[in-house]
């Protein structure tokens, strides 16, 4: 073990904070399941947005970013940067219907906008998919990561990391309900960020990497340390890289792929968190908030250990010889990350323990509740009828709590890396993403057409998975969207659409805009049930605000890489377009603030 007794007592100090707040929410949570697993609603959006920036910090993360640099250089991390312009287009375009929706969970949406036994045979189906199933690959994934972290910097086992950090999260979430998690992921975020530049600082520190003024100009980190990777074309390896890296994402991936936390049309515990929001403007500013430092605020510490580590721990097998007790199933690019950590002085250390800590109760805690929602909410309510007391349903809650968990420890046995679990989900959600943008936006859109994307989704990654192949990572995406969205359009197509009624009453709730529901409003007005719509819901104005809040983002994010790099102009210019496109967003929103006042 690492620890000293300074860095035992910080831990155990974040460990008693997070219970306590769990047993101080714990009455307020056990009153009714819209307390439990919403917190009555009435939550501010910075309270929900800093939730969701702690729930995505992860343990995984890091280790993820570190395997991107290691092996695909920091271009690698586009695999995820590309989510932003999913995560704006829920900011601008959903975040207002999900609230004004009112539903207690995303899956409850399917019985508003769709009819009859296919609406609950797809609710229910989706429950036990993500709550059980998905849900267990992403926790598990974040777990292996623990696991990992635990070897390297307490010397404990796989068991011992899942029972203790599980423990944790478990009590929190069970007893506290949404309320303690929302309200311990503030607390837990301040100590997360804390240790994440403190890695960084005492990564730079290693004597092999020479301090901060030296790290860029080894070698190894050189040819790394490319925002872009290069645009050449001339071989297969390149053109592989180019796509793989940078097109695909940037171009299919972020609209086409269901991943967790960058749902296409929003969801999951996205949607949780807008639909606890006090009302839709605090739904729109959670989202926006946590976008902002998702992308542009947290990134950059995790990438600088990645560079530092490529000096200390060139290649895999000076990880292994590093940490010769690990097991080899487990060893990857990713433990480069907690392999770095062990250069922070006493005290530290346990900041930066705590920090992974924190960030490991925060994500498996948020899982665990979101999960539980679905299980309760859309699968065990509707399976009695409607007849369940709340209590019961807060009962259900809690044991779905616990049994997720379980499952989730079991999976975390299997998985060997970060990357590995990131990969996974990516494949199994390629090409659902489209249809659940567009079921807010076309009337066509039917029950089957859901059925359709999940199982044909499954079918396609499953034939990839399974079945030999020299298709190209980016090949493989490709198809896998091309397939699966033909198989859900054509469903679409060849079956009939929601009846009338459930499009009226669809509409006169959330009241979307756009051509895609013009035929369904001019119905609604020639059967004399005119339907009024919001102009602040206008997709012009969403998608022009959502290209300014793309170049915000991104301009800050790589306005603070080229800092880092020394290169200031490069760095003042990227910054001057954040602050450009940050100013007229802003005076977008108190211009349709007026407009809708006047």
């Amino acid at each position: 073990m690492l620890l000293e007794t300074l860095d035992l007592v910080i831990i155990a100090a974040v460990i008693a904070v997070t219970v306590l707040v769990g047993l101080w929410s714990s009455r307020q949570a056990g009153k009714n399941p819209d307390q439990y697993f919403l917190s009555g609603r009435g939550m501010s959006g910075w309270l929900l947005g800093i939730s969701l920036v702690a729930t995505t910090f992860s343990t995984d993360t890091p280790g993820l970013v570190t395997e991107l640099v290691r092996t695909q250089g920091v271009a690698g991390n586009w695999a995820w940067w590309a989510f932003l312009l999913t995560g704006m287009l829920t900011v601008f375009l959903f975040a207002r219907l999900w609230r004004r929706s009112g539903v207690a969970t995303d899956l409850e949406f399917y019985e508003l906008r769709y009819h009859g036994p296919a609406a609950r045979l797809v609710r229910m189906f989706r429950a036990l998919y993500l709550g059980l199933v998905f849900n267990g690959l992403v926790m598990a994934g974040v777990s292996i990561a623990a696991i990992k972290i635990g070897h390297v910097m307490l010397g404990f086992s796989t068991t011992e990391v899942l029972l203790y950090g599980g423990l944790t999260a478990l009590i929190l979430s069970t007893i506290g309900g949404f309320r303690a998690v929302v309200l311990t992921d503030c607390l837990l975020f301040g100590v997360a960020m804390a240790g994440s530049f403190a890695a960084a600082y005492f990564a730079v520190q290693h004597p092999a990497v020479g301090g901060f003024g030296q790290l860029f100009n080894h070698p190894e980190v050189a040819a790394k340390q490319a925002i872009l990777p290069p645009w050449d074309w001339s071989t297969e390896e390149s053109r592989n890289l180019l796509m793989t890296v940078l097109l695909m994402p940037l171009l299919v991936q972020w609209w086409s792929v269901w991943y967790p936390g960058a749902e296409p049309g929003g969801g999951g515990y996205m949607a949780q968190r807008m639909l606890a929001a006090k009302n839709e403007n605090h739904s729109v500013g959670a989202v926006m908030l946590f976008n902002a430092a998702h992308y542009a605020l947290r990134p950059w510490p995790w990438i600088v250990v990645a560079l530092a580590s490529l000096v200390a721990y060139p290649e895999l097998a000076d990880l292994e010889r590093a940490f010769p007790d690990l097991d080899p199933a487990k060893l990857g690019h990713d433990l480069a990350y907690p392999a770095m950590l062990t250069q922070a002085p006493t005290g530290w250390r346990g900041v930066i323990l705590a920090s992974l800590l924190s960030a490991y109760v925060s994500t498996i805690s948020t899982q665990l509740n979101w999960g539980a929602s679905y299980i309760t909410y859309d699968f065990y309510k509707p399976l009695t009828g409607g007849a369940a007391s709340d209590k019961q349903l807060v009962v259900v809650g809690r044991v779905t709590t616990v049994v997720i968990m379980v499952l989730t420890s079991l999976l975390a046995v299997y998985l060997q890396t970060a990357r590995q679990g990131f990969d996974l989900l990516l494949s199994v959600g390629a090409g659902t993403g489209l249809v659940f943008v567009l079921r807010w936006y076309w009337w066509r859109i039917n029950a089957v057409s859901e059925i359709a994307a999940m199982i044909g989704s499954v079918l396609v990654a499953a034939f990839f998975q399974f079945t030999k192949h020299d298709f190209a990572p980016w090949q493989v995406m490709g198809l896998s969207v091309g397939v699966t969205t033909l198989i859900w359009l054509t469903a679409t197509l060849l079956t009939r659409p929601e009846p009338d009624a459930t499009l009226f009453s669809f509409l006169r709730l959330i009241r979307p805009r756009g051509p895609g529901w013009k035929r369904v409003y001019d119905r609604a007005a020639a059967e004399g049930h005119a339907i009024e719509t919001d102009p602040r819901d206008s997709i012009r104005l969403g998608l022009l605000r959502m290209a300014l809040g793309i170049a915000a983002i991104y301009g800050a994010l790589f306005a603070i890489g080229k800092a880092l790099y020394g290169e200031s102009a490069t760095a003042v210019a990227l910054a001057v377009v954040a602050v450009v496109a940050g100013g007229a967003l802003a005076v977008s929103f108190r211009r349709g603030a007026a407009v809708v006042r006047g």
